[in-house]
């Protein structure tokens, strides 16, 4: 049994994961968890812990290092994530960082230093290995054809979740992405509105996405290939599953489809271009190279927002 040191509830992955484990009869369980924000009511989390009957809840995440044998890293502040993450880096232990992983460039760095010396830190958003995108590409490029641009939809923010549209992206595409360029906005009477960018990839494949800000929305895909069209809706409520089955696989026989996390940095860091397109050039493509320590995604501000509207959900 893989035992899972959960560090926050702020979101609802963790009720999520849970209840797809033991749906699934996974040999993982969250056996301690570390509240680790402000927001969410102690009823919550004793509400969680014994509703998946967990060994206990601890203050400091500290504590609960030598308990587990990996750590879930689930804050939705993504500025948080390598410093939660470090007493397990520290002790040897792997880690898995929810979506998204990092909001800048200097985490961008750190995380990678710290993986290049050795400390073992997977993720991903979920949606990347949804049924749906791994049967197309599993289809041979002698009959799918070669891809030649993707289209595709999201909602509810503009990074937290959009996120895992570029993940998509990124998975079908099969490389890194170079630049990207903000395309304009519709809004409708009551503020919410459409975003729509553009990202370039090494391959030459171009992918735009449409995000509605201000309420969810599904992934609908439209990949054209050499030899056609094909549509994707993926079903949102079998993702879960799909990612914990690869973080299964890696962390019992370190074999997975799960991304590098050079690949996880990528998709943040190419959002970054995209941010700075519309807030500062008025759309101009924007490279990589151009991203500087300035530009970043709030992960505190985010946190601030979330939690003033964020109602009970761990409970019966």
């Amino acid at each position: 049994m893989i035992k899972i040191g959960g560090v926050s509830l702020d979101v609802s992955h963790p009720l999520g994961f849970c209840e797809e484990l033991e749906k699934y009869c996974m040999d993982m369980k969250y056996e301690y968890v570390a509240k680790a924000s402000d927001f969410r009511q102690e009823c919550e989390v004793d509400w969680f812990v014994k509703r998946f009957n967990l060994a206990g809840k601890v203050d400091k995440i500290e504590d609960m290092v030598d308990k587990v044998d990996v750590s879930f890293i689930q804050s939705c502040n993504w500025d948080k994530h390598l410093e939660q993450a470090m007493p397990f880096i520290k002790a040897g232990k792997p880690v898995f960082i929810d979506k998204p992983v990092i909001g800048n460039l200097k985490d961008a760095e750190t995380l990678k230093k710290l993986v290049d010396d050795g400390a073992y830190i997977i993720g991903s958003s979920s949606a990347r290995h949804a049924d749906e995108i791994q049967a197309f590409l599993k289809k041979p490029v002698e009959e799918r054809g070669e891809i030649l641009s993707i289209f595709g939809t999201c909602g509810v923010d503009e990074f937290n979740y959009s996120i895992h549209i570029v993940e998509i992206f990124a998975e079908i595409a099969g490389c890194k992405a170079v630049s990207c360029s903000y395309n304009g906005k519709c809004v409708a009477s009551d503020g919410k509105h459409v975003e729509s960018y553009t990202i370039k990839f090494e391959n030459g494949i171009i992918a735009t996405y449409n995000t509605f800000i201000g309420g969810w929305r599904p992934f609908h895909l439209t990949i054209m290939t050499t030899k056609g069209s094909y549509q994707i809706a993926v079903d949102s409520s079998k993702i879960y599953v799909a990612l914990l089955r690869e973080l299964y696989r890696e962390l019992t026989y370190k074999k997975s489809n799960l991304a590098s996390i050079d690949d996880l940095i990528n998709c943040s860091l190419i959002m970054l271009c995209g941010k700075k397109s519309r807030d500062e050039l008025n759309g101009k493509e924007v490279s990589l190279n151009e991203v500087t320590y300035n530009d970043k995604f709030d992960g505190y501000e985010f946190e601030k927002n979330y939690g003033a509207n964020a109602s009970i959900i761990y409970k019966d």
